[in-house]
């Protein structure tokens, strides 16, 4: 009996089954979902290492459209009980990951919800096949954006408003290594790049092909851009990170925002950047016939030479340059020699930031109606990763026989085989991997010129100094990042928009410091910043990005705020003496 199972195992997760589901319209639901997926076959398990069909379930976070913040905890939902001894990596979304936060294991105090409308199979497998459409029309209901709304503590009409947006993460609940765990596709390849792919090599049909694959984005969203790879290869983490696992359900036609990657990219003038676009290939790239990626930037082409992919994968392909000094718009053609491009055309729109200095404070302004506006919180993207294929030959030696008959009488001979090696190796391709971090601090001061209080306490009216470090870190070579080479700072009294200060880069490279342009207003000529003489007292907190530190996977960004506590005015400084007479 045993043995006719085990056959009936094999024989089950044997047959590849294939499925790609096209995307339509969705007009009965209450959401429209930008989702599709695919999948293949499963492959067999091991009691230490396997997927049970049905175990899945959907991480869901409630995102802000307009800055693309998430605004709720995410609510991880599925059919199944999960043991109490799940090891998990808690409630964290890809737009999270994608923003800088890290991967963090935990064992147990796991928190999901089983819905009272059991949810549609969300992975493929070998022996079970999803429907994209039922797990679109599930997730677009009335009904599932209820239950949304009152897991996550959002008004039901404040979420399908069109101010929000839904973000689907398919996870899967599976035994690998005899521990019992939970993750998001995002997180299965976060924690296979820890473990130098020692997930991909006993759970890749799941981790790497059926668990990725069963969610991704028809046209791109919230910075994410779609996918138009293989919908039933396996994946690599790279690819995983960048487009796989995820769906998003829009509400009231909420604007789409198309991923810079995908479309369009927003540059600083005078800046060194990097242009990256993914090659992708159904059939291997070898050395013997490399690619070539074109990049066609002004008048100046710069080309990627000998670019080798494995089958079915893809890579990143970039290339460093350096905006015009003026603001303009230029247009970016893309072409390879080999395998397809995911964007054949970029559009670059070249901003310069030195447009919207504050005007000259005076010591007769007023605002009376003032009150302290909300610090906002810009997106940051503090890490990266992205990696290069290279390939080498692994020789595999055959004899090639070639008998010939060698006559020494009418009935008397002799064999001799004359024939050769022949290499029928092939090529083994080696994934290298790099990361970039970015990381700052800043110090706000009052004027070394001016009768500060403390080092954090000033009276307004008078200014204040900011000076701020970046540092990129990163195992890749030079050639593939930047460090920050802008940082502009934004201002209570203009509610952190309309006027802003430009840094002036005090020393550059991966090690980049900054400090205030000198201001037109200062007598001394100073790199300050005037507080308003009208500003209440309490605190004052100026914020600070860092732009510009680049690498094949994108912009690295952060905002830092330092505070300086107002207490009187410069007013309280003035002596009014009565004239001299004689």
């Amino acid at each position: 009996m045993n043995t006719l199972k085990r056959f009936l195992l094999f024989l089950l997760s044997s047959i590849l089954a294939l499925s790609l589901f096209q995307l339509t319209s969705f007009a009965d639901g209450t959401g429209d979902g930008n989702i599709d997926n695919g999948g293949g076959g499963m492959g067999s398990g091991t009691s230490q290492n396997k997927w049970v069909p049905g175990y899945d379930g959907v991480r869901v976070t409630v995102i802000r459209a307009s800055d693309e913040t998430p605004i709720s905890t995410p609510v991880d939902y599925t059919n199944k009980k999960p043991s109490s001894s799940l090891i998990h990596f808690g409630k964290v979304s890809k737009m999270q990951y994608r923003n800088g936060t890290n991967l963090s294991v935990r064992v147990g105090g796991y928190v999901y919800q089983i819905p009272a409308l059991p949810m549609p199979q969300i992975i493929s497998s070998g022996g079970s096949i999803t429907n994209i459409e039922v797990i679109k029309k599930y997730f677009c209901s009335e009904g599932a954006i209820k239950m949304i709304s009152n897991d996550t503590g959002i008004d039901y009409a404040l979420l399908t408003g069109g101010n929000y947006k839904l973000l689907l993460e398919p996870i899967a609940y599976f035994t690998f290594e005899g521990g019992f765990m939970g993750m998001t596709a995002h997180e299965a390849a976060l924690y296979d790049q820890i473990l130098n792919g020692g997930l991909r090599s006993k759970m890749v049909s799941l981790s790497h092909q059926n668990l990725p694959l069963s969610m991704f984005l028809e046209t791109s969203d919230l910075g994410f851009p779609a996918w138009n790879g293989s919908t039933s290869s396996r994946v690599s983490n790279d690819q995983i990170i960048t487009f796989l696992g995820l769906g998003i359900v829009r509400f009231n036609n909420a604007p789409t925002i198309p991923s810079p990657s995908q479309t369009s990219y927003q540059y600083r003038t005078d800046t060194d950047v990097i242009t990256s676009v993914h090659l992708f290939t159904s059939a291997e790239i070898t050395p013997d016939n490399p690619a070539r990626v074109t990049f066609a930037i002004m008048g100046s082409t710069y080309t990627v030479t000998n670019i080798v992919i494995p089958e079915g994968d893809s890579q990143l392909v970039w290339i460093k340059w350096h905006t015009p000094s003026s603001p303009q718009s230029i247009s970016i053609q893309v072409r390879s020699t080999n395998g397809s491009l995911n964007v054949s055309s970029i559009t670059a729109s070249i901003v310069d930031l030195n447009q919207n200095p504050p005007p000259n404070p005076t010591a007769t302004d007023r605002n009376d109606s003032f009150q302290l506006p909300t610090v906002p919180n810009y997106p940051s993207i503090t890490t990266a990763s992205w990696g290069i294929w290279s390939a080498s030959w692994h020789e595999y030696w055959v004899w090639i026989s070639n008998w010939q008959w060698h006559s020494t009488g009418k009935d008397t001979g002799y064999w001799i085989d004359y024939g050769y090696w022949k290499d029928k190796g092939w090529w083994d391709y080696i994934w290298t991997s790099y990361f970039a971090s970015l990381s700052a601090n800043q110090a706000v001061v009052p004027d070394t010129k001016s009768p500060a209080l403390a080092s954090n306490r000033m009276k307004s009216g008078y200014g204040i100094e900011i000076t701020s470090n970046g540092t990129t870190s990163s195992n890749a070579p030079s050639s593939h990042i930047t460090g920050a080479q802008h940082a502009v700072t934004y201002f209570p009294e203009f509610s952190y928009q309309t006027y802003w200060r430009l840094h002036d880069l005090k020393s550059g490279g991966v090690n980049a410091s900054f400090w205030l342009k000198t201001n037109e207003y200062s007598s001394y000529q100073s790199r300050v910043h005037f507080t308003p003489v009208w500003f209440p007292d309490g605190p004052y907190i100026p914020i600070t990005r860092l732009l510009d530190a680049w690498t094949p996977a994108g912009m690295l960004t952060l905002q830092l705020q330092g505070t300086i506590t107002i207490s009187g005015n410069l007013f309280s400084d003035w002596h009014i003496a009565p004239k001299k007479t004689k």
